[in-house]
């Protein structure tokens, strides 16, 4: 159970020490929400996410993005340095590590690790990124708190041993939340616009379709289902889009 305590503790490493102006971390997650709302693609809201990640958690030596698809597998869309492509690739091939168990893992899908030398977790996959020089890991699914298999994880990695305390966690938590939002957002506008460009393009093959009916019901006197069936075996015969046939007819009527 929260207690007032853990409140009053949470609430000072947002705020600053004068009252009338926000503390630097509040200012990055406002400054943050305002840059996410003017993102317009994926790439924009996860580089500003990442970005925001490495000003706020001082531990965080490398950050990357790990999306999920059910299709593709693992892939890592950005990162600040090419070294955490580099370990989360390992990740994807050896199908152990801290991103993937974070869009695997029940609850808040958090998974850290202070040492990877030693680690227990991923007996593979940590003593090879300590080999390359990162020594802890902190990973949170996308959304936190949501239903796996998740989205993806925001990775953020430390070249120190127990170098990512309890504080940087719930800010990695937070800014795991707000980049979960920005991207099914951004993810459902792109579906929408989507949506509206094949309902258009419906309607004007429809139109034209029309129009090519209107042109054979007047030159060939057939009704309407004839029309159209002589378009239909057009287009197979042909082996053309029935609606290529139509724009075709519908274009050059003056010449037919």
């Amino acid at each position: 159970m929260t207690t007032e305590q853990d409140w009053a503790e949470d609430r000072q490493r947002f705020v600053s020490s004068d009252d009338r102006i926000a503390g630097p971390l509040a200012a990055e997650f406002v400054a943050l929400a305002s840059a996410l709302l003017e993102a317009s693609t994926v790439a924009e809201v996860l580089d500003r996410v990442i970005r925001t990640a490495k000003a706020v958690v001082p531990g965080a030596d490398l950050v990357s993005v790990t999306l999920r698809d059910p299709e593709r597998g693992f892939h890592t869309p950005v990162e600040t340095e090419p070294l955490a492509t580099r370990l989360d690739e390992l990740q994807y091939r050896l199908d152990e590590g801290p991103c993937v168990a974070a869009t695997r893992r029940e609850g808040m899908g958090l998974v850290q690790e202070a040492d990877l030398v030693a680690s227990e977790q991923f007996p593979r996959w940590g003593p090879a990124a300590a080999d390359l020089g990162i020594h802890g890991v902190l990973a949170v699914g996308l959304f936190p708190d949501g239903d796996a298999p998740r989205m993806g994880a925001l990775n953020l990695y430390t070249r120190e041993r127990g170098g990512l305390d309890v504080a940087e966690r719930e800010v990695a938590l937070v800014l795991a939340a707000h980049a979960s939002t920005a991207l099914a957002a951004t993810q459902a506008c792109a579906a929408a616009d989507l949506e509206t460009a094949q309902l258009r393009r419906a309607l004007q093959s429809r139109d034209v379709i029309g129009q090519a009916k209107g042109i054979l019901m007047e030159r060939r006197g057939v009704s309407a289902d004839e029309a159209f069936d002589i378009l239909r075996r057009t287009s197979q015969q042909l082996n053309v889009k029935l609606a290529q046939v139509a724009e075709t007819l519908a274009g050059r009527r003056s010449e037919l």
